[in-house]
């Protein structure tokens, strides 16, 4: 009916999916998936021309920031509060932990991709402090 006037979008699958592209923006929404549990992270981005918003929607999450030297030697965790708005800034490292409930909005540049993040692989005993955050509330 207001096809002309308005989108609706929404995701509800795994992981990270483009929601609304507009001119230089994006929409995603970020939901749990197997790489985004503590085990499973073995590697931080940063995104060398933008900063990134981070919005927890539903569930709990821990952004795990890295700081923007040229590498990541150490962790800084936060976990964040619903409806807050979290704003990653251009080249910090960072990865997102999520329980299986959650569901992060994601606003950040259209052409935000791997022409312009970097990665940075994580040592063995940054991944086991991060395996060791304690996080997830009951």
């Amino acid at each position: 009916m207001y096809d002309d006037w308005l989108e609706v979008r929404e995701h509800t699958g795994q992981g990270y999916r483009p929601l609304i592209d507009f001119d230089t923006w994006r929409v995603a929404v970020l939901r749990w998936e197997p790489a985004s549990t503590p085990q499973n992270i073995t590697s931080m981005e940063r995104h060398t021309q933008t900063d990134e918003v981070f919005v927890l929607l539903h569930g709990q999450a821990m952004i795990i920031l890295g700081g923007d030297s040229s590498q990541v030697d150490r962790i800084h965790p936060l976990v964040l509060e619903p409806r807050k708005i979290y704003n990653v800034r251009q080249s910090v490292w960072h990865t997102v932990l999520l329980s299986q409930d959650a569901s992060i909005l994601i606003v950040e540049n259209r052409d935000t991709g791997k022409d312009n993040t970097e990665y940075c692989r994580l040592s063995a005993g940054l991944r086991q402090e991060i395996v060791a955050l304690d996080w997830v509330k009951q």
